[in-house]
């Protein structure tokens, strides 16, 4: 039987016009890029047309502003609850928090100015307490009584001033990386800052603290030295 112009499955093209832009299937020719490129098919052309974007508009992005607020950490300490006594931590403790099996001390002594002797009459009397620090995983020092556990007076120092902090981390000289409680000292962005041995450290990072180190704060005339339970009086 003769076939048909318009066949069901495909258009045949009837004159020379039309046989230039389609194949022996009906198929048309894409024009575009300067000459015939590939056979388009007559669904895909309609779907070309159905979804036709304008390549010249752009979403138009809003830049993001600065913002002035709380950092992450301290809005979200509001939420979970980090807040002492209505007041709102400057610090939250790490997931390596621990409270240690070593019984550290702090003992707190008088500086000595340039001008006083070196020899005094009373030599214990530069001793001013001991404070016991191994029975929580960390201890805040800072003028705002309601939330320090070691308050300090001196007009120099922070409310909350520096937080020593007992965390258990993998020890490098260990082969089998055992898990080793140790103290560090992170000062809380504090205005007249934290020193280790008289150098000042930096806020917001933690510093290692060996037995025997001296902390001082701020301008204050009291030394903090770090030492355990079973420091002789030769060891001061």
């Amino acid at each position: 039987q003769p076939q048909s112009k318009r066949d069901d499955d495909y258009y045949q093209p009837q004159s020379k016009r039309q046989r230039k832009f389609f194949d022996g299937e009906g198929n048309r020719y894409s024009s575009k890029g300067g000459g015939p490129q590939r056979a388009v098919s007559r669904d895909e052309e309609i779907h070309n047309k159905d979804h036709t974007v304008n390549e010249e508009e752009e979403p138009v992005v809003e830049k993001q502003k600065a913002n002035f607020g709380l950092s992450g950490a301290l809005a979200n300490d509001e939420k979970t609850g980090n807040v002492i006594n209505g007041v709102t931590l400057k610090f939250s403790e790490p997931p390596e928090a621990r409270i240690p099996n070593t019984r550290w001390r702090l003992y707190v002594f008088k500086k000595k100015g340039q001008n006083t002797a070196a020899k005094s009459d009373d030599q214990d009397g530069d001793l001013l307490e001991v404070l016991h620090i191994s029975k929580q995983s960390a201890y805040l020092f800072g003028r705002e009584r309601k939330v320090a556990d070691v308050p300090v007076d001196h007009p120099s120092l922070s409310k909350q001033h520096c937080v020593l902090q007992y965390r258990a981390l993998p020890d490098k000289n260990d082969r089998e990386r055992a898990l080793r409680c140790k103290p560090y000292m992170m000062d809380l962005g504090s205005t007249n800052g934290t020193f280790i041995n008289g150098v000042r450290i930096d806020d917001a990072r933690y510093y290692e603290l060996r037995k025997g180190d001296v902390i001082t704060l701020g301008g204050s005339t009291r030394e903090y030295v770090l030492l355990t339970e079973n420091t002789t009086s030769a060891d001061l």
